[in-house]
């Protein structure tokens, strides 16, 4: 039942309450009233069975004492005014009925012997037994039986409770229709509208208030809570509208750049092929220069040197001297060419990343310019640990173009010093070639990366201008940047990145 009663409407739980409050109530009152007044009947009922008794045994005293039956029975005769009475007897001393009534119509036994003095009730009968006593003498015994209507009460008082208990029923049906049009209308508007708003969606709903009460506040906590709701709604549909343009033109973009991606492909391949077809005609190119332009410098070179050697006595100073000069640009014009050669290299080919020794490839190179030059006396220091990943053989090429340049223009210094190392920059690791040669001028700063620039004369310092554009290379590939800093007469520092970054350790040490 109480499962049932959860799916109830509150109009209905209303009414049950009512109704079982009002039969509540009304069974404890019925209950309480009945059981005090069978009580009360109880005691009545005692007391005017043993007055009734008494008042026979006092006037048939007299009728025992001169055995005169006929004066008994007529003392007896007087209970035929007392309905309730059934039968009654009198008995001598010695235990015989000596004079007896019953009620018309009635049919009953007497005791064969009369019972002990006192009042019984049994069911709806009760009886009773009351001495004749005269002057301390038992002259006999009284017996009266009588209905007690105990049952009858109480059908009759069943018949009036159950009037009372329709009465109440139909007064509390009146209640509770009151009640409804005070209690559960304002709260079945409420729930009137929430099922409206949910299956319509119409947020500009509201509930009637009828009251100022409680239920009156719920009223109004209520349609607030729409108004809320309303406003939330609106917002959000703004918040679609303004979305979908949004989605909308993510995706016009992003269709744009499947359509950038796609020619970016196209012109990627394009581009691939061309390059392709560029570089096959650049190693075609290299091939050229190394066969073609070096044979004819090698022949050049060659019969030069013959002819100044077979004939030393008839060639004049002069001769000598333009033999001299045609050797000199022959080989300079082989040295551009193996520097150009290695240019190309350097721009062609697939880096083999590991992990390399910067400081190692460093001393391998000082140690290399020292056997070459082993008269000049300079002061190198390398700092050990610094390690990358990247392309051991390219990093060694620009090791060898950054401290051949410091070993060449600190030619002319008075104490020569060089110095590799690494620093922080940034969160990166930068290195660096320091030297305090014969430096340059910042103001053709940049000048020093390009092919065949120079800033200082070939008397002065021999070169091809190729190496800075080397290096350059080599660090554009490994993903760094390279930069300097210099003054003229006061040395040259170059600075160099490389990605993927690595921690250098380590201290300085001397070679």
């Amino acid at each position: 039942m109480m499962r049932d009663l959860k799916f109830k409407s509150i109009r209905h739980k209303l009414n049950l309450v009512i109704g079982l409050t009002t039969v509540s109530a009304l069974l404890v009152a019925v209950t309480a009233m009945i059981a005090f007044d069978l009580q009360s009947y109880r005691k009545w009922s005692v007391n005017d069975i043993n007055t009734q008794t008494a008042l026979i045994a006092g006037s048939t005293g007299a009728s025992l004492s001169f055995d005169d039956p006929e004066t008994a029975d007529e003392s007896l005769s007087v209970l035929r005014f007392r309905a309730r009475v059934i039968s009654a007897a009198v008995y001598n001393s010695r235990g015989n009925l000596f004079a007896t009534y019953v009620r018309e119509g009635a049919q009953a036994a007497f005791p064969e012997l009369p019972g002990d003095e006192g009042v019984t009730i049994d069911g709806d009968r009760i009886y009773t037994f009351k001495r004749v006593v005269e002057k301390g003498e038992i002259l006999g015994t009284v017996y009266v039986l009588a209905d007690h209507e105990a049952r009858k009460r109480i059908l009759g008082y069943a018949g009036i409770v159950g009037a009372v208990a329709v009465l109440a029923m139909l007064v509390s049906g009146l209640v509770a229709m009151w009640l409804q049009s005070i209690v559960t209308r304002p709260i079945l508007s409420i729930a009137g509208t929430a099922r409206d708003v949910i299956k319509s969606q119409d947020y500009s709903r509201r509930a009637e208030k009828f009251s100022d009460d409680e239920v009156g506040d719920l009223v109004e906590s209520f349609n607030e809570m729409l108004s809320v709701v309303e406003t939330r709604a609106r917002e959000r549909e703004q918040a679609n509208a303004v979305l979908e343009k949004e989605i909308a033109e993510r995706r016009r973009i992003e269709e744009e750049m499947t359509q950038l991606n796609i020619d970016l492909e196209r012109r990627v391949r394009e581009r691939t092929s061309q390059l392709e077809m560029t570089n096959s005609e650049l190693e075609s190119f290299c091939y050229s220069v190394s066969h073609d332009l070096r044979a004819p410098l090698r022949a050049i070179d060659g019969f030069s040197q013959a002819l100044a050697e077979e004939l030393p006595e008839q060639l004049s100073d002069g001769a000598q001297r333009h033999f001299d000069r045609i050797r000199a640009a022959t080989q300079r014009m082989g040295q551009l060419i193996e520097d150009l050669l290695n240019l190309s290299k350097v721009s062609r080919g697939a880096l083999e990343f590991r992990e390399v020794d910067l400081s190692a490839i460093a001393n391998q190179v000082v140690r290399d310019l020292t056997a070459q030059d082993p008269a000049r006396k300079v002061d190198v220091s390398v700092w050990e640990g610094m390690k990358v990943n990247g392309d051991a053989r390219l990093l060694r090429a620009a090791f060898e173009n950054l401290l051949g340049n410091a070993w060449k223009f600190t030619g002319k210094a008075a104490a020569a010093r060089i110095e590799i190392g690494t620093m922080r920059e940034g969160g990166r690791s930068v290195f660096f070639v320091r030297d305090n040669g014969a430096g340059f001028d910042m103001a053709y700063a940049d000048k020093l990366f390009g092919a065949f620039q120079r800033l200082h004369g070939t008397t002065e310092f021999p070169g091809t201008g190729i190496g800075l554009a080397t290096v350059q290379r080599i660090v554009h590939r490994h993903g760094g940047r390279i930069w300097a800093d210099a003054a003229p007469g006061r040395g040259a520092v170059f600075y160099f990145t490389l990605a993927p970054d690595s921690e250098p350790v380590g201290q300085v040490a001397s070679n």
